[in-house]
């Protein structure tokens, strides 16, 4: 169902968050160890998106393995960036292997990747991006998670369209946007797996619906992954239908299934 990770901190080779660790996330495309039935390798294709303070976000995306390019080693390594957001997939059956099927989907400042599925998505999401006012067609590929990616799009940017703009839109905003998205989905489609993880470059946002996600915060950087790349002690299992956000420094996690995030947590990262 795939795997994807994302990480906030000081500039870093954008190669180096593909391959560090002794269970990286290129291991992950053909060792995962928590897929949850969700498929056994993520060999249909792979993405990094990374950030730049003049162009917002730029992506690679290949739909062939992640061991088979030499870029992972060779160019990715020689870009440097604060903030990246990369996934390995695994195709479900009957969607595309494609490079425009795989994440991250980007425009402007986000990125987004999707691990999961949507069980009959041609007929639910349809409903779905009528609510937020999307228009489905405008998706890269068939599958699932390019026609969420359009319906998530469409909500940010009717959120900073809305009284006050991009003033207005706060982090706090953006986080309560994804919880909708992913509970207007969970409404049509109960068994869908909703792992999303959405990023602009300066925060990131994900959620635990069915998949596995953990959390790693150490000094002044952050990574949030789908399975942590190696044995820190200070990874930090996030629980079924969690909302997590990061900034700076900071680190957010609330239940999904509470509409006003009443039992939500916060700690400053040390």
């Amino acid at each position: 169902m795939c795997r994807h990770l994302g990480y906030l901190g000081p500039p870093v080779a954008v190669g180096d968050v593909l391959t560090r660790g002794e269970h990286s996330l290129r291991t992950q495309s053909w060792a995962p160890r928590d897929m949850r039935r969700g498929g056994t390798i993520n060999a249909d294709g792979f993405g990094v998106a990374w950030w730049t303070p003049q162009e917002g976000a730029t992506r690679y995306r290949n739909p062939a393995p992640i061991w088979t390019d030499p870029a992972v080693d060779e160019v990715l390594p020689q870009l440097r960036s604060t903030s990246v957001l990369a996934a390995v997939r695994s195709a479900t059956v009957g969607m595309p292997v494609e490079r425009s099927a795989c994440a991250p989907f980007v425009d402007g400042r986000w990125a987004f990747s999707h691990n999961g599925v949507i069980p009959d998505w041609r007929r639910v999401l349809p409903a779905v991006a009528q609510e937020f006012g999307a228009d489905l067609t405008e998706a890269e590929s068939a599958t699932d998670s390019a026609a969420l990616w359009v319906i998530l799009h469409a909500a940010l940017s009717a959120e900073e369209s809305g009284p006050g703009g991009k003033v207005r839109s706060t982090g706090v905003r953006h986080r309560r946007t994804l919880a909708r998205v992913v509970r207007r989905v969970l409404d049509q489609a109960p068994d869908a797996r909703l792992n999303l993880l959405l990023g602009d470059g300066e925060n990131l946002w994900a959620t635990s619906v069915y998949h596995s996600l953990s959390v790693l915060a150490v000094d002044d950087s952050v990574v949030v992954a789908s399975e942590p790349y190696d044995d820190h002690p200070r990874w930090q299992p996030i629980p079924d239908r969690q909302l997590v956000s990061v900034s700076p420094r900071r680190l957010h996690i609330e239940s999904l299934d509470d509409h006003d995030f009443a039992d939500s947590c916060e700690r400053a990262l040390t």
